[in-house]
């Protein structure tokens, strides 16, 4: 993951931006415990609002470090190509996830067997850049 970050850091995404027809984003949150910055490339679909993710953990029965840090502040930066943004993530509700699930397993197939692998809702989180609030 450290080499992935730094190509796609040094290139703007140009190398690491894309997995197959897939867009990456990279989220760095801090850690609620550690207090460290952490940085994780992550598939996305873009929204009216800005970015979706699906914490699907590959189908892991607990949700990915990220998420967890994000539901304790839920605030993040990202890297999204050349772009540094602040965001706000907001974890859907379950009108808004379904809607945005669908279009995430359409963006990456792979999501929807990842949610046959465990009994856990995959959370969404929508991340708006605080340009847009407001």
């Amino acid at each position: 993951m450290g080499l992935h970050c730094l190509l796609y850091r040094l290139t703007s995404g140009r190398i690491g931006g894309k997995l197959s027809n897939c867009s990456i984003l990279l989220l760095t949150t801090v850690g609620r415990k550690s207090g460290k910055r952490r940085t994780t490339p992550l598939i996305y679909i873009p929204t009216e609002r800005g970015y979706a993710l699906a914490a699907s953990f590959a189908g892991a029965d607990r949700n990915p470090a990220w998420y967890v840090n994000l539901d304790a502040s839920h605030q993040a930066d990202i890297q999204v190509l050349d772009q540094h943004l602040r965001v706000v993530a907001e974890i859907v509700g379950p009108e808004r996830r379904q809607l945005l699930w669908q279009q995430l397993v359409s963006s990456y197939p792979p999501h929807a067997e990842y949610q046959t692998r465990t009994t856990r809702e995959i959370p969404v989180v929508e991340l708006t850049p605080f340009s847009l609030i407001g």
